[in-house]
């Protein structure tokens, strides 16, 4: 396939086809992927999960295997958690987060949120696969993956100039991290299927944001369309 004629992304809920000056978008070579918070903490099926995201579940398997398809193609592949002291300095007993103040009124009474992501606990865990090859970043405390990590150190370090994203929240982390990324100079790519909203209504909504003012939002497949072509023509 040829590899502009792969360069599609949603305009108004439609996938239509990009011009040349998003090639940047779609370059293999400076591209890093940045998974967010697929951890047990958020994806537990259990009474006791610190913050359910219980449509993230559904992401799990199509991640898992675009990250395959990412290896074999060169692509990096970064893991980001969230990780608070124990103890909640970070967190509770220090200023606490102002998701555990607003997000309750609109969903509810969350049973165990103090455990949500404390270090040395099940819920750090990764639900998804992390590759040998893969890396790791930790210490996310709030709601943008780069805030307080190393994430754009390492990123820098790399050479990366395009971020692919997935994970959940789509309307939380996933937006906040897009509008980060945007704002340092990195270009943005979210496939669309392998993102999960709060609800149906705010994916949708963060989505068309993102579309609208920060990145490109797409299918996996069309990056990984992309991607093949691009590989293709090093062989």
């Amino acid at each position: 396939m040829d590899g502009a004629k792969s360069m599609k992304g949603f305009i108004d809920g439609e996938l239509r086809g990009l011009g040349p000056n998003f090639k940047e978008y779609f370059d293999r070579s400076r591209t890093a992927i940045v998974s967010i918070d697929l951890h047990r903490g958020h994806l537990e099926d259990d009474p006791l999960c610190p913050c359910p995201a219980p449509r993230a579940r559904e992401i799990v398997a199509p991640v898992d295997a675009f990250h395959v398809e990412a290896r074999s193609l060169d692509v990096p592949v970064i893991h980001v958690r969230s990780t608070l002291r124990a103890g909640g300095v970070d967190d509770l007993a220090g200023r606490p987060s102002a998701w555990r103040l607003v997000f309750p009124l609109h969903v509810g009474t969350i049973g165990n949120s103090d455990a949500h992501a404390i270090e040395g606990t099940r819920w750090i865990e990764f639900v998804t696969k992390v590759d040998e090859r893969d890396l790791v970043v930790s210490g996310k405390k709030r709601l943008s993956a780069f805030y307080p990590t190393d994430l754009d150190f390492l990123l820098r370090n790399m050479g990366i100039g395009t971020l692919v994203l997935n994970g959940c929240l789509a309307d939380c982390c996933v937006l906040n991290t897009a509008l980060d990324a945007s704002n340092l100079g990195y270009r943005v790519v979210v496939p669309r299927n392998l993102i999960a909203g709060t609800n149906a209504d705010l994916e949708d909504a963060a989505m068309r944001i993102i579309a609208m003012h920060v990145g490109v939002v797409t299918e996996s497949s069309v990056v990984i369309d992309s991607w093949q072509s691009e590989f293709q023509k090093m062989i």
